[in-house]
């Protein structure tokens, strides 16, 4: 079955939002581990706070993950299945 542009569009950018390593990262600790908030990320790829908050942005914008403030803290959690079952393919050791 050939699919419209639309559709190839749309999985590369979803490609494109995983392309960076930081980011990757990110969403294989909240797919291995589970909801994590922006503190728990600082040593992913060892980058600062500032740097993962704009990351957790992209992914957000992507519709790869979610928030959901508890307190004073938001966590995170991967809410995308596409991507769940990709990381999990690529990342398998």
């Amino acid at each position: 079955m050939l699919m419209n542009k639309e559709f190839y569009i749309e999985k590369a950018n979803l490609l494109k939002a995983l392309s960076n390593p930081v980011r990757l990262c990110i969403i294989n600790r909240l797919c291995q581990e589970g909801e994590k908030n922006v503190t728990d990320f600082v040593n992913c790829m060892e980058v600062s706070q500032s740097a993962i908050s704009q990351h957790l942005a992209i992914l957000r914008n992507y519709g790869i993950i979610s928030g959901e403030k508890i307190g004073n803290k938001i966590y995170y959690s991967c809410v995308n299945q596409e991507v769940r079952n990709l990381i999990t393919m690529l990342l398998k050791e």
